[in-house]
């Protein structure tokens, strides 16, 4: 059956419940410090050029918050700042920024006028170009645990799983808004036509398209078939945007995929026509069919069809048990990559479950502000 809008909330499974049961309760963010995120870039500004770069630590706003101060106090249009990824609210973050100011001097004032309890201005250099959406290598994550969760006799056993197999690749609950808001209007929208003009920064159109991939994922994950390719479907590169169609399944493929080298992929939907073949191309539209109102939606927007992979590798993954009973865990992930995902997979929080609002009782104790996407 065809749905007119998409079901809310979904039953989007976890990979470890079927080996593990659920995960305990408990509470991943009682205070900004203990959602620490760092942006990996894989260069560093050179010293020279029209824009000027500004390495900065916020707490508790957000990233276009610090993006609109820095164009009011250097007095440019919001064009003129540039970002790689937005970061959450709740947290302690650092990232770069960079503003054009042709044939200007940075603002002598600008340190002690952009810090407050908020923001502190870390580093700043010169640089030729602008800094662009998607361009960092990734984001480092040091996440602080409490609750019944860090009692859990198999939490550790769950995070060395994760660490080896990887993880599912969904995207986040803050993507789709309070009780799937931003998806159940976009899904208006596109039932009446996409408009620029109603949906300026695209932020509808990327929560159908992460819907529909998250329901192909979901999918796989139940089919424990998430973690390696089928014949016919596009693999991608880990760490890259690398891709190729899956022949035969050699021992080298399933090997390369056991090490994390190579993830299966699911479709961003758009136009375009997926180059997967055989059982693989219609394992790829089949958790799609109910859903056609929004792929043809968005195929009368003009999004172009791109591609996901299904799994995540963390890098860098540490555990520790703090002298407080705490307990941090510590990974990094490429851009586009959420830290929730992660989480999901070994604690119980209502914001991790795409609950409504109304079920989202704190079962860890501690209160937690919606936050935005960590890319």
């Amino acid at each position: 059956m065809v749905e007119s809008r998409p079901a809310w909330p979904p039953a989007w499974p976890r990979a470890l419940d079927p080996c593990y049961g659920a995960p305990l309760p408990g509470s991943y963010r009682e205070a900004p410090e203990d959602f620490r995120v760092e942006e990996w870039l894989d260069f560093a500004p050179e010293g020279q050029g029209e824009h000027l770069w500004l390495w900065i630590e916020k707490r508790d706003i957000t990233t276009a918050m610090v993006a609109r101060e820095l164009a009011r106090i250097c007095q440019v249009g919001a064009r003129a700042v540039g970002y790689a990824g937005m970061k959450d609210r709740v947290a302690v973050t650092r990232q770069w920024f960079s503003v054009h100011l042709p044939g200007r001097a940075t603002p002598p004032d600008l340190a002690d006028r952009l810090s407050t309890d908020s923001v502190t201005l870390l580093a700043q250099a010169r640089h030729p170009r602008k800094l662009k959406r998607g361009v960092h290598r990734g984001n480092h994550f040091h996440l602080r645990l409490t609750g019944r969760v860090v009692d859990d006799p198999r939490l550790v056993e769950r995070w060395s799983w994760l660490c080896r197999h990887g993880v599912p690749n969904y995207v986040g609950p803050q993507r789709f808004g309070q009780d799937g808001r931003n998806l159940l209007r976009a899904a208006d929208l596109l039932a009446r036509g996409w408009r620029k003009r109603d949906d300026p920064q695209g932020m509808l159109l990327s929560a159908a398209r992460s819907y529909l991939f998250n329901m192909q994922l979901a999918t796989r994950v139940a089919q424990d078939s998430w973690r390696a390719p089928l014949e016919g479907e596009v693999a991608i590169l880990d760490g890259t945007s690398s891709q190729f169609v899956v022949g035969a399944l050699s021992d080298d493929l399933i090997d390369r995929a056991a090490r994390l080298d190579i993830h299966p992929s699911g479709i961003l939907w758009g136009q375009g026509e997926s180059v997967a073949q055989g059982a693989a191309r219609a394992a790829e539209r089949e958790p799609l069919a109910a859903n056609r109102p929004l792929c043809e939606g968005l195929e009368r927007a003009g999004a172009r069809l791109a591609r996901r992979p299904l799994r995540l590798r963390l890098q860098s993954p540490q555990l520790e048990h703090e002298a407080d009973g705490a307990i941090r865990l510590s990974f990094g992930l490429p851009p586009g990559a959420f830290a929730t995902s992660v989480l999901r997979e070994v604690i119980d929080h209502p914001t991790l479950n795409f609950q409504p609002a109304s079920t989202q009782g704190d079962q860890g104790g501690a209160t937690h502000a919606s936050t935005v996407a960590v890319q």
